[in-house]
């Protein structure tokens, strides 16, 4: 250790004290254009230093991205020791942008990546506590069904290198599901269990993956065999060879996936004995403090648990006005709550749960988002370059997995996006609903805005690929009102499916906080949906359970349309007749995803510059 010159010190002291002078001004000499222009660079060149270490860190994510590299045939690594890792990093870049950057030298642009990557990572170290706060496997995301999911619809296979990947990822399932059964474990030791109802369904998925060939001498193959040999008889090979592949995922098959989900299994049978009917996030250790923080990590706002729920039952009511008058206007004569039975029971609302209904659905939800595409130059400047897909949720998740959801495609548009529609209980997919998920998931909603965001030239890509649920699902709610702006839901009974949608949103805020901060039971979140919307008691039980395993998500869909909402009718007030409903998307999509806040700035900015 360099030692102080004591004397020196004492002496410089004695001269400060005794030796008062005036402090010089010094002027603040303002950057010049060429310092910007480095210090933004700089600043912009080490974004995308991060985000190739993460990518480098992450097989998965590669894959996600349409990437190929060495690491094809891997998983990540979801170890506490790396969770460890990750939260050294988060500090270190934090320190970084703390002690070495002048936000003062740098572009509007970097500037405001600067202040979101800044406020991600303070959030991200701090979050490190409830590290915990999780269910890794449950019936809506759990990687019992991710996994399997992902080999699926991710790993592409087009040469028999990436065949030999696909089977390397088979033979690393065991450890990777080992990794999983660990962390299952450490958050049992501080009392972290799902609640008992959540067991039944992942078994149930864990159950189907390893149902048929290779598994047993039944006459079906396996759901991933199924998709191997697929994809294997798909490219340009040699019989022998195909054979050869296909002998080795097999064996794969049989001598690592299978022992990876039977330890899975029995892990989750033995917890499942002491699991309890507690539903809420208040029975996790600091339970009150963690869902508070999710609140505000989730809507990016500070408003609480009682201020959303008061919002929500506001919302409610506003709604059911809303629905009165179109109970009218098709000379219903009744309550509206026998309304709402007519729209779930009448068989016209309806197609048949058959292969054919499903098909018509599958059909009718393209020819929706088709229509959609050929009035976006009413709507918006900027357009997506990536196309999109409808699909029906594969048949091994269709029982656990939600009514509907976006996969993004990948940035260079060899995979589009995919829009998922649930078909396994088609009187949960009524008709009059179509159009309204059909915009939300595909176009104008989440496909538009994420492929936007992939496709931008001028941000980093940890804002091209990062997200914000609120903004992100705030955006999937407001583009199902907005086609009613130029004339959509023509037909009554398809407005009434988009108050429907909004409305089941709406509950979300009363439900959600009624379970996590009030100490409802699940059932008692059920009873609300059944008699506050016309959606079908399955949706409503799918709904609630969802509300248990992710705590907060689905408040963020009516937080965020709201906002927007509020912004656009600010900016008609003040601009008047200058007012361009185009520009105001294009400020809205064209910087990514951003929390609620900054999105507000960015709507003030662009009003003060007209």
């Amino acid at each position: 250790m360099k030692k102080t010159n004591l004397a020196l010190l004492f002496v410089s002291v004695a001269l400060a004290v005794g030796c008062k002078q005036e402090p010089k001004q010094v002027e603040s000499v303002a950057p010049t254009e060429g310092e910007i222009k480095i210090a933004s660079k700089k600043l912009n060149d080490w974004f995308e230093s991060n985000f190739k270490e993460e990518v480098k860190e992450s097989p998965m994510m590669q894959t996600y991205l349409g990437v190929k590299t060495a690491d094809y045939g891997k998983w990540d690594d979801i170890s506490k020791k790396q969770e460890d890792k990750d939260l050294s990093v988060a500090k270190e870049r934090l320190a970084y942008l703390e002690d070495s950057v002048d936000v003062k030298t740098l572009d509007e642009a970097t500037t405001l990546s600067y202040k979101l990557l800044k406020e991600d990572l303070k959030n991200s170290i701090a979050d490190h506590q409830y590290r915990l706060h999780t269910y890794p496997v449950n019936q809506m995301h759990g990687m019992q069904a991710e996994i399997p999911a992902f080999l699926i619809n991710m790993h592409r296979i087009e040469n028999k290198s990436d065949a030999e990947a696909y089977i390397s990822r088979l033979n690393g399932m065991n450890g990777l599901f080992g990794q999983l059964v660990t962390n299952l474990e450490e958050r049992e030791k501080v009392g972290i269990l799902p609640p008992k109802f959540v067991y039944a369904k992942v078994l149930e998925d864990s159950k189907n993956i390893i149902k048929g060939v290779p598994f047993d001498n039944s006459s079906k193959e396996s759901t991933l065999l199924s998709d191997f040999k697929s994809k294997v008889n798909g490219i340009e090979l040699k019989d022998e060879e195909k054979n050869e592949l296909i002998a080795k995922a097999e064996k794969a098959l049989v001598e690592n996936v299978k022992p990876a989900y039977e330890k899975l299994i029995a892990t989750l049978e033995a917890q499942e004995k002491i699991a309890t009917t507690d539903d809420g996030a208040w029975k996790f250790p600091n339970g009150a403090a963690f869902y508070n923080n999710a609140l505000q990590r989730t809507t990016t706002t500070t408003m609480t648990a009682e201020e959303i729920h008061t919002l929500g039952l506001a919302e409610v009511a506003r709604i059911h006005k809303e629905m009165e008058a179109i109970k009218e206007s098709v000379k219903f004569e009744g309550t509206l709550q026998e309304f709402f039975k007519f729209m779930k029971e009448d068989k016209q609302f309806y197609y048949p749960n058959t292969a054919e209904g499903k098909a018509t659905y599958l059909k009718e939800a393209v020819t929706l988002i088709d229509t959609m595409k050929s009035k976006l130059d009413e709507l918006f400047i900027t357009k997506p370059k990536a196309d999109i897909n409808v699909k029906a949720v594969e048949a091994f998740r269709e029982k656990s997995a939600g009514k509907a959801f976006y996969q993004r495609g990948t940035p260079d548009g060899s995979r589009p996006g995919t829009y998922y529609a649930n078909l396994y209980d088609m009187e949960a997919m009524p008709i009059y609903q179509m159009e309204a998920l059909a915009y939300h998931e595909g176009i104008p909603g989440h496909h538009m805005q994420i492929s936007i965001a992939q496709e931008l030239s001028d941000i980093p890509k940890f804002r091209k690929f990062g997200g914000y649920t609120a903004y992100i699902e705030g955006w999937g709610l407001y583009n199902e009102f907005l086609p009613k702006e130029i004339g959509m839901y023509s037909d009554p009974y398809s407005d009434f499916g988009r108050l429907a949608m909004e409305l089941w949103r709406a509950c979300r805020l009363v439900v959600d906080t009624g379970i996590h901060a009030k100490k409802w039971t699940r059932n008692q979140g059920i009873n609300y949906y059944v008699t506050n919307t016309p959606n079908a008691e399955s949706d409503a039980v799918k709904m609630v359970e969802r509300h248990i395993v992710m705590p907060s998500q689905a408040t963020a869909y009516k937080i965020g349309m709201i906002k927007i909402l509020e912004l656009r009718t600010k900016a008609k007030e003040k601009l008047g007749d200058k007012f361009d409903i185009r520009e105001f998307h294009d400020v809205v999509l064209t910087n990514g995803a951003v929390p609620l806040t900054v999105l507000e700035e960015l709507v003030n900015t662009w009003i003060a510059s007209k």
